[in-house]
């Protein structure tokens, strides 16, 4: 039995195969321009192919992380913003691994949408190319998903994936070498990263301020790009360090959970973190979502990263050349408390933040 309808086509059912070829001819020269040793830089296969003893490894224990930019993807489709949300991308998995003591090696993007716009996906897999440039790792691959009927009109999702390695005997954190006494050395942050975007949507609702709007602290910047300042990516600067005798004993990102749940992450049962939060000033922007949206000092210090994007723990004879050679890399370095024994919580606080 024939159907006399008119013939049904994937492009008719949402799916452009032509646009998503588009696509991939638009990042290839972004692709290239991440090229390293050990790496392939050419896509389109079916897989990517990497060579350890090229990239110069002899012993290698291999450290995998993967994660996303969570909510602040509305932010960047709200503003109609897209070529930064990939340097967030690469940072929220790279960071991940450095902390670690690995150096990236390739990373692998995974981009859905409802509708495949090319030159917005090219927008975003370009951020995504310079945060790898920005990590020291190959972009060796990824996945382009069209999927009409999964996303609302305008609305995409990413995943990032990344591979890194260190030599075998030199992972972090070196938990026995950890004393009370340590220094804990705070790398600034670059503002909000890529955690509490869903309270941060919901402060800006309450703003009553619109993405193109000036932010009341700088009318030099819209509230968008404020917001959607990219996260610092911190992998070149700590590995210069490590590998220039810093003498760094342990580092933790702080994400999701920020001071409270990350900073205990890296320490034995036995020892906490002392945080002086008057070491630090936050930048403007935290400030703003504070008072707008009154929100409490514990609820700051466990939903955002309060200005600082990277803990660093060191001994007291190191502290001073881990410093400077964190500063000579381009840090903003300072000392924000110590290490003491544990008698209760992961990490205390002396004071309040300094707004």
């Amino acid at each position: 039995m024939t159907d006399d309808r008119d013939p049904l086509t994937y492009r008719g059912a949402g799916v452009d195969i032509d646009a998503g070829n588009e696509m991939v001819r638009l990042i290839k020269p972004h692709v290239r321009s991440t090229l390293r040793k050990g790496a392939d830089g050419e896509i389109g296969g079916f897989g990517g192919l990497f060579d350890l003893k090229a990239a110069g490894f002899s012993d290698p224990i291999l450290v995998a992380a993967n994660d996303g930019v969570g909510t602040k993807l509305k932010v960047a489709i709200d503003a109609g913003l897209h070529d930064t949300v990939g340097i967030d991308l690469v940072a929220m998995c790279v960071n991940d691994l450095v902390v670690q003591g690995a150096e990236p090696l390739f990373f692998l993007d995974y981009y859905a949408t409802g509708h495949l716009k090319p030159d917005e996906g090219a927008a975003i897999v370009k951020g995504i190319a310079a945060g790898c440039r920005l990590a020291g790792c190959a972009l060796l691959g990824g996945e382009t998903a069209e999927m009409p009927g999964l996303y609302a009109e305008g609305d995409y999702d990413l995943a990032g994936f990344a591979v890194g390695a260190a030599e075998r005997g030199t992972l972090l954190p070196q938990t026995e070498a950890l004393v009370a006494g340590d220094v804990i050395l705070g790398l600034a942050s670059s503002g909000v990263h890529s955690n509490g975007y869903s309270l941060v949507r919901r402060i800006v609702e309450r703003s009553g301020l619109g993405y193109s709007d000036p932010v009341p602290f700088d009318n030099t910047r819209s509230l968008g790009t404020v917001l959607l300042e990219p996260t610092r990516i911190y992998v070149q600067s700590l590995l210069s360090a490590i590998r220039g005798g810093a003498g760094i004993k342990a580092l933790a990102h702080i994400t999701g959970g920020g001071f409270v749940d990350n900073i205990p992450r890296v320490l034995p049962d036995h020892l906490s973190a002392e945080i002086d939060l008057t070491a630090f000033k936050p930048q403007p922007v935290f400030s703003w979502l504070r008072a707008v949206g009154g929100v409490a000092t514990d609820e700051m210090l466990r939903t955002f990263n309060c200005g600082v994007g990277m803990i660093v723990v060191v001994s007291q004879a190191d502290a001073a050349t881990a410093s400077a050679l964190l500063q000579e890399a381009g840090e903003t370095v300072t000392v924000i408390g110590q290490i003491q024994p544990r008698h209760g919580e992961g990490v205390t606080f002396t004071s309040d933040l300094a707004f």
